[in-house]
């Protein structure tokens, strides 16, 4: 039995995540923590899952932790988890980060968009955790640092395209949208619900800190500098998120090619559902799931391709996707404890 503890359970993904581990067969939970609700239930915080945990939050320290754990979810704020991960490490432990702190390889492009890097020695240990990417990178790792759920819902149609050349890497535009989940628990003037209710907008236009990320693995994958127009969307809505991505296809590549390029990279992967032609991905065909539902179109007037894509934010866009990761990192099969069937409605 695997002994997990979660830091920042009192957070939505890491909620989320003691949901989810809470009915994982080969995972004991054994320590959740929040310095704001130390010594409370978590179901004085949470009472959805009364009776299902009963545990209560102890403060983040790194020393109980240790002891009290195998593998340790680091739920938290940017910059706060560089700041415990060291420690969980040199103790022998295996961190999934959910913060952006252990994603980029890149220390100058990580610190132009969050902070300095009080860590950076521990960067080329990390592995992004895109399972149906870099799952052999994933199993037997360390540390992994989880990706963003925009990345996640943008790179998982796009890398086979672009690994392919079917098309034009310059012509990327990535237009998505997200639940309010995904700006955290904290409430803001912008997240407060006389504000989201009735509207839908953009934010962070032109300069959202997802973008590095998501243009560094995909100039990995292309072998030379990729740049994106980004654009995020707040929806009125509590979780899930959808992107529609536009690119221009190169020379001679039709939607069968598209589709033969997305079955061979995606065989045999349990969490991406590829749909078929005329049918498109909806958030709540995904809600609570781990899933990343995928279709796609040829605009035949413009010679441009339309790739969408729906996941549940909080789920493969967070906590369920560092689920995946464990079970890879520890030789587990990755669907155990994420087999949730989706509701019809």
């Amino acid at each position: 039995m695997i002994r997990a503890a979660v830091v920042g359970a009192n957070g939505y993904a890491g909620a989320e995540l003691v949901r989810i581990l809470s009915g994982h067969p080969d995972v004991e939970l054994t320590a959740i923590t929040s310095r704001q609700y130390a010594g409370n239930a978590f179901d004085s915080i949470y009472p959805a899952l009364s009776t299902v945990i009963d545990l209560n939050f102890i403060d983040n320290d790194t020393e109980t932790i240790s002891k009290a754990a195998d593998v340790v979810f680091l739920a938290l704020p940017h910059k706060a988890s560089m700041g415990m991960a060291p420690a969980l490490l040199d103790a022998g432990l295996r961190v999934v980060d959910l913060s952006a702190d252990f994603r980029f390889h890149n220390q100058a492009a990580y610190e132009a968009h969050y902070q300095p890097h009080s860590c950076a020695d521990r960067l080329p240990q990390a592995v992004y955790g895109l399972c149906e990417v870099y799952g052999q990178q994933v199993a037997g790792a360390d540390l992994i640092g989880n990706p963003g759920c925009y990345p996640t819902s943008v790179l998982l149609p796009l890398l086979p395209v672009v690994k392919a050349g079917l098309i034009d890497p310059a012509t990327i535009i990535a237009d998505c949208k997200s639940g309010v989940s995904g700006a955290g628990r904290g409430a803001t003037a912008t997240t407060h619900f006389c504000h989201v209710n009735e509207s839908f907008k953009p934010y962070k236009v032109g300069g959202h800190r997802h973008t590095p990320e998501i243009e560094e693995k995909l100039s990995d994958c292309a072998g030379k500098p990729v740049r994106i127009t980004f654009t995020p969307h707040l929806v009125p809505m509590t979780r899930g998120m959808q992107s529609s991505i536009y690119a221009t296809l190169a020379p001679g590549v039709d939607a069968a090619q598209v589709r033969s390029c997305l079955e061979a990279a995606y065989a045999g992967r349990p969490f991406v559902r590829l749909l078929p032609d005329g049918r498109w991905p909806d958030t709540l065909n995904v809600k609570g799931t781990n899933f990343c539902d995928i279709g796609w179109a040829v605009d035949p007037g413009t010679g441009r391709l339309i790739l969408l894509s729906a996941i549940d934010n909080l789920v493969k866009g967070a906590a369920g996707q560092a689920v995946q990761n464990m079970n890879l990192m520890v030789g587990l099969t990755e669907t155990v404890g994420l087999d949730a069937v989706p509701f019809p409605l």
